[in-house]
């Protein structure tokens, strides 16, 4: 290590300093330079490279989980009340579109469907009659095939309800749990299987009522 100038003034008959001249003698014993040893101030930590690969195909990962919720899933918000009490007004719905690929309409299932009329429209409704049934609604309630349905989801019949059908294939009778205040198949008739959009079964506001929507209570 060469030494500052202010220390150590040369004279005018000094050598020059050169690499060589600051090489100990050789007869002069040296003490054994220290061991090395860590340095006693903390390090900054750094990235583990590991984990790091992770990061881009976890990124992709979530990317193609989204699209996959959102091509089987679709949020929606109902307007009216023709649902109620089970489902009211403001409700946010998650619409399943995946169900019916590998399964069938069921009575009873709550549906989001195109307004037969005009089909740019989604309607909220219950299945009532399926291809084949014969569907008969009066004041007294709803019978199918000759037999009163179990409705302990409607709280009030229609009195003024009168409509006897017989279901076409790949049709659908639907009914709204609110019959008084319902447009459904008693006013635009029967609607085509392909103009079910998906299957409701789960609420996720407002938050007292989040969760599963049974379609038998």
């Amino acid at each position: 290590m060469s030494v500052p100038a202010t220390h150590e003034p040369q004279s005018p008959s000094a050598p020059p300093a050169s690499a060589d001249l600051l090489a100990p003698p050789a007869d002069l014993a040296l003490p054994e330079a220290p061991a090395w040893r860590p340095a006693l101030f903390p390090l900054e930590p750094q990235p583990s490279k590991r984990r790091g690969a992770w990061v881009g195909p976890a990124a992709q990962c979530a990317a193609l989980l989204a699209l996959a919720y959102l091509c089987l899933f679709n949020l929606s918000v109902v307007r009216g009340s023709s649902m109620a009490p089970r489902i009211h007004d403001g409700d946010r719905i998650l619409i399943d579109h995946f169900s019916y690929w590998f399964d069938t309409v069921e009575r009873g299932d709550i549906v989001v469907l195109k307004y037969p009329l005009d089909p740019s429209v989604d309607y909220i409704k219950r299945v009532i009659g399926l291809p084949g049934d014969e569907v008969e609604v009066d004041h007294r309630g709803v019978f199918v095939n000759g037999e009163r349905l179990a409705e302990p989801y409607v709280a009030e019949q229609d009195p003024l309800s009168r409509v006897r059908t017989i279901v076409k294939p790949a049709h659908f009778f639907v009914l709204g749990d609110n019959r008084p205040r319902s447009c459904d198949s008693r006013e635009f008739g029967l609607v085509p299987q392909d103009y079910i959009r998906g299957k409701v079964e789960v609420r996720i506001w407002p938050p007292e009522r989040v969760g599963a929507i049974d379609p038998a209570e």
